[in-house]
């Protein structure tokens, strides 16, 4: 190998592949091997070699035999590129899998409301950007999703703030995206739905029959049981309690029981006939839904795009009415 040039002190000079090359020498032993491993000419490699020991000022390797080995400055070169080399290496790992979406799983809560509409468009798209992205979606009250976000279940949840400002709410950042009303619903045979069209529902009428309810502690059982007390009634008994949508509405649609469930659902249970939305106006409301996340950890890159496909799906959302 030929004399090498004083350093000329422009250490931009320094690319990673010409650390890269150096740490393939040292693997494999031969100029030829490690120029193969990096998919480049040998004399190509030679060229970054000489690049390299131009820049800092010595040379690096010598050759023994058929093989060449590091020089003194070379295995300190050596030492100093180690980590660095692996740094590369696993941040190159890192962006090939977030471009595949493979890098982590996406755990997204989220409440009913935003559920089949915006939730639903923006993990679409989101997953045509990202192939491989796992994800894992858990549809429960905001109370319970604020639990599981705090304990590190979720990366996300689509929820409401709770109406209680207490210490542990500190713990959260909430950002509104969007309002929901609510519906009463009833099966499709049920007495009350044999009124629709003629005129509105009282809610003494509402009280000749069992309700289902979400469990106490949620903005939405919040919120009815404001409606109960303005009408100075009490809750009815034999009350259910239950989160699960497809509960819900499947007692319904068996029983003479009625439910109270975000607008945006009943809706399409009403257009397609499964079951119908009570002409009663609920006068109280929910707060606004938004993303909620955990002040103390970091958010990755995937979660952030979903939070921006979200806001984008319900913009224009507003934008088509």
């Amino acid at each position: 190998m030929q004399n090498v040039a004083q350093p000329t002190g422009n250490w931009t000079r320094l690319r990673m592949r010409q650390v890269a090359l150096l740490l393939e020498i040292e693997r494999r032993g031969t100029l030829r091997l490690a120029s193969e491993r990096l998919g480049i000419s040998q004399p190509a490699a030679t060229k970054m070699l000489r690049e390299l020991e131009a820049a800092l000022g010595h040379r690096l390797f010598e050759r023994i035999g058929r093989r060449i080995r590091p020089t003194a400055f070379g295995a300190c070169a050596l030492r100093h590129f180690h980590g660095l080399g692996g740094t590369a290496q696993a941040l190159s790992r890192e962006l090939d899998e977030l471009h595949l979406g493979s890098a982590r799983q996406l755990r997204v809560g989220s409440i009913m409301a935003p559920a089949p509409t915006h939730l639903v468009e923006a993990l679409t798209e989101l997953r045509a950007r990202y192939p491989l992205l796992s994800v894992r979606v858990v549809v429960d009250t905001s109370d319970r999703l604020a639990g599981l976000l705090r304990d590190g279940d979720l990366d996300v949840a689509i929820a409401r703030p709770a109406d209680a400002p207490d210490q542990s709410q500190r713990d959260f950042v909430f950002h509104p995206i969007g309002e929901e009303a609510l519906s009463i619903v009833a099966s499709c045979a049920h007495p009350l739905a044999r009124r629709r069209g003629r005129k509105r529902i009282t809610f003494a009428a509402l009280l000749s029959y069992p309700w289902i309810l979400q469990p106490h502690g949620s903005p939405m059982r919040e919120v009815i049981e404001r409606e109960f007390r303005s009408n100075r009634a009490a809750l009815p008994g034999g009350l259910i309690e239950a989160t699960s949508t497809l509960i819900t509405t499947s007692l319904v649609a068996r029983s003479e029981m009625i439910a109270v469930i975000p607008h945006s659902v009943a809706s399409q249970y009403d257009r397609h006939g499964l079951l119908c939305v009570l002409p009663y106006t609920i006068r109280h409301r929910l707060s606004s839904w938004g993303t909620l996340l955990y002040r103390h950890r970091s958010v990755n890159a995937v979660t952030e795009q979903f939070i921006d496909l979200l806001r984008d799906r319900h913009d224009a959302s507003l934008s088509m009415r």
